[in-house]
């Protein structure tokens, strides 16, 4: 079995694997490597939908390029808890910054960060912790959390003897859900305002209202499941009553 990177050609073969419909372990059986290397290759390129032969070996070549400069300080891999495999949490982590853009993140460093926070067991980083995990400059970091904080993903806390640190809890996606909601609702005023303007009985007052009343149904909705989800998920069952005598 060979070993060693992945040439040009095998990731045009695993490009063309993909487009085909194979699982990576029939993939990886044609080019006579192990699974485990097709899923780490595909998952840090932009995963099965996004793979790119050209840009895969562009971007492993950066890769190796950065490496072969001197470190700085405190650069070496992290040690992973629980035995992880560093690779496979590295190719997951790109893989997973990759669905959070498709899902509406502005930029790839916003999408890193809050990975990094996801990922890590803390659920809790320092701005100085951020820096050290994905390697780019402070300012970067900085950036990436002013943005998430204004959409509510992350919060700011100072722990005890510590610097302030970002955090990622169970309420996260429950408070990010009603900002969407907030934004939505924005929407449905500033469409039936045009209503007013334009006249209700004609045809692109009808089109607004249409665009409110859509807009209005899914708000609703959307925060009615956000609350009951939140209650059915989030609630910590009462452990102050007494229990049978």
């Amino acid at each position: 079995m060979p070993g060693g990177r992945l040439t040009q050609q095998e990731r045009q073969r695993i490009a063309l694997g993909l487009a085909d419909g194979l699982a990576y372990a029939e993939i990886a059986r044609r080019l006579d490597r192990p699974t485990s290397t097709i899923t780490r290759e595909v998952m840090r390129n932009g995963g099965p939908t996004a793979y790119r032969a050209d840009l895969a070996h562009r971007a492993t070549e950066r890769r190796a390029h950065r490496r072969g400069k001197a470190a700085p300080r405190g650069a070496e891999a992290l040690p992973q808890a629980h035995g992880r495999d560093v690779e496979a949490l590295r190719a997951y982590e790109e893989a997973f910054a990759t669905v959070l853009m498709q899902s509406g993140l502005p930029n790839r460093m916003m999408s890193r960060v809050l990975v990094c926070l996801y990922t890590t067991d803390t659920g809790s980083l320092t701005a100085a912790e951020l820096v050290q995990r994905l390697q780019v400059s402070p300012a970067s970091v900085s950036k990436a959390i002013a943005f998430l904080e204004s959409q509510g993903l992350v919060r700011r806390e100072r722990g005890e003897g510590r610097r302030e640190c970002y955090v990622v809890d169970d309420d996260v996606w429950y408070q990010a859900t009603l900002a969407s909601a907030r934004s939505s609702a924005q929407l449905v005023e500033t469409a039936r305002q045009g209503v007013g303007i334009l006249g209700p009985e004609t045809p692109a007052a009808a089109r607004l209202e249409n665009i409110a009343r859509f807009l209005d149904f899914i708000t609703e909705s959307i925060t009615r499941a956000a609350e009951q989800a939140r209650e059915v998920l989030y609630t910590k069952p009462d452990t102050t009553s007494d229990g049978p005598a």
